[in-house]
């Protein structure tokens, strides 16, 4: 199973994060291929962290995770502090494909 792991930064405003959940819902409900998960997962201030979520797409039989940062810029958390924390499942579980994605500032649409 495949999955998608959106990333956004994470906010104090509980609502804020609420709306990364309720987009992550909308994506997987627009997916042709109900084989691929859908999960979010934040940076830093609001949970889960990026590693708990990709821990909980594994933990649901993804075999590959698809890191997806919702950031519109490739700013240090896009360059540095995303790749570091994912780094850290990729050591952990070098037989799965866990990689992070173009974030979507790169987005052509």
């Amino acid at each position: 199973m495949n999955s998608l792991l959106l990333v956004a930064h994470g906010s104090r405003r509980a609502e804020s994060n609420a709306e990364i959940g309720r987009l992550a819902d909308r994506l997987r409900a627009r997916l042709a291929d109900p084989d691929t998960l859908v999960d979010h997962a934040f940076l830093e201030l609001a949970d889960p962290l990026i590693p708990e979520g990709i821990e909980r797409c594994l933990a649901q039989g993804a075999s590959s995770v698809q890191v997806v940062p919702y950031f519109l810029a490739r700013g240090t958390h896009v360059a540095e502090d995303i790749p570091e924390q994912v780094a850290i499942k990729q050591r952990e579980y070098p037989d799965r494909d866990i990689r992070i994605t173009d974030y979507l500032g790169t987005s052509q649409a």
